[in-house]
Order: structure tokens, then sequence, then C-alpha cells
């Protein structure tokens, strides 16, 4: 009856314009029923149009000029070096070779160590020097300077020098630098002092004498 009466109503307005307001609130007006289960999700859309293409944008500022770098990859360095040793060398001369020791050297732009180690001794009644110094290949060194080792005594009473006769162990120690690579010959000589008269020397007397070379990077 209730969807009777309100189809009436709705079309037959003058019909609804004269019943009391409460019928017709009575029929117009239900309680509204529980909210429904909510529906599943949607399956996803699918992907639109791609756009058109941006417009290309402005040239950046032309950047500075770089630098070639070039790597260089060297060899690790290798020890060299060489021992030369003599028993009691005795060598009583004052002026001339006293012993040599041959040495390869592996690179040019290396410096070679060296070291005499022996007893030296010098005496004389007057004042007198003497010098022991190293040559390479028969020069002596100079790069720098030469590696040398100098004994100077006063003059003093003649009674008191004529009995001085020590002989003490002394070492004659340096780098040279500028030597090609290949055999070098390395000696070490005595002579005289510039400018001073030269003395009775002595080395190696009574001990182990020895030459020690050694290449060193630079």
């Amino acid at each position: 009856h209730y969807k009777r009466i309100t189809s009436f109503l709705s079309l037959s307005p003058s019909i609804s314009s004269s019943l009391p307001p409460s019928l017709i609130l009575q029929y117009n007006s239900c309680p509204q029923g529980p909210a429904g289960t909510p529906g599943r999700e949607g399956n996803p859309g699918t992907n639109g149009i791609p756009g058109t293409p941006g417009i290309p944008g402005r040239d950046g500022i032309k950047g500075e000029k770089g630098e070639c770098v070039s790597e260089v990859f060297e060899e690790p360095w290798k020890p060299n070096y060489k021992q030369c040793a003599w028993n009691s060398l005795n060598y009583g001369i004052d002026l001339g070779k006293i012993a040599d020791c041959t040495f390869t050297k592996l690179r040019s732009d290396s410096a070679l160590r060296v070291l005499f180690s022996g007893s030296l001794r010098l005496k004389c009644k007057t004042a007198c020097c003497q010098r022991w110094y190293f040559t390479f290949n028969g020069a002596e060194c100079t790069g720098p300077l030469p590696i040398e080792f100098i004994i100077y005594l006063d003059q003093g009473s003649p009674e008191l020098n004529s009995t001085i006769n020590i002989h003490r162990t002394s070492s004659v120690e340096g780098l040279c630098e500028g030597i090609r690579a290949g055999l070098v010959d390395v000696a070490i000589w005595v002579g005289t002092c510039a400018d001073y008269p030269r003395g009775d020397a002595s080395t190696g007397w009574n001990s182990v004498s020895r030459v020690f070379i050694e290449e060193l990077p630079k």
C-alpha cells in the first residue's frame, strides 16, 4: 500500500496538497537502513598515453681545458749491494791504490754509497798529513764532492813524534751520484794532503779491512 500511495501522491499534486501533513509524513518518510558492505577495490587502470617530448635545453657553458695525466709504473726497488773484505792487509804504502772492489750498478739514475772500514796509522818526526779517498773507475767523485778522510800530525818534539805509532780502526764513507750503470771499479787510495809533506802511512794492520758498496735510489 505504501508504494501505491506514494506513486499516487507524486502523480496527483493537487490531491497531496489537500491531505493533512501528518498523513503525508506518515507515508512519505521511512527509517534509513544499515550501510552496505564496502565493495572490493577495482583493478588498476591502464597507463596513459606518453606525453610529447619537451623542448631541448640550451647548450651549457664551455668547460675549461683538462690536463693530460700519464701514469708511470716503475719496477719496485731491489736491494743491490756488495762487500769486499781482506784480513790483515798490512799495506805500508804512502802513495797509491790500497784495494779495489768491482760492483755492477743497475741504474744510471741511482747513487752509490761506499764505506771503507779498517785500521789506519800515520807517523812522522815533523808535521805531516795523509789522505785516504775513494775513486770510481779511476776518478774521484764529483757528484757532489770527493769522499775522503785525512790524518794530520803536528810537529811536536822530534823525540816524541818518532815513537808515536798508533793504529786505529777508522772509516771513510759517502754517497756519489752521476755514475753510469754497468761495471764500476771502486777503489780506496792513500795520498798526500795539499801543501803538507807526507808521513809514514799504514793501512789494514793486523785486522780486517772491508769495502762496502750499495746502490740507492736518488
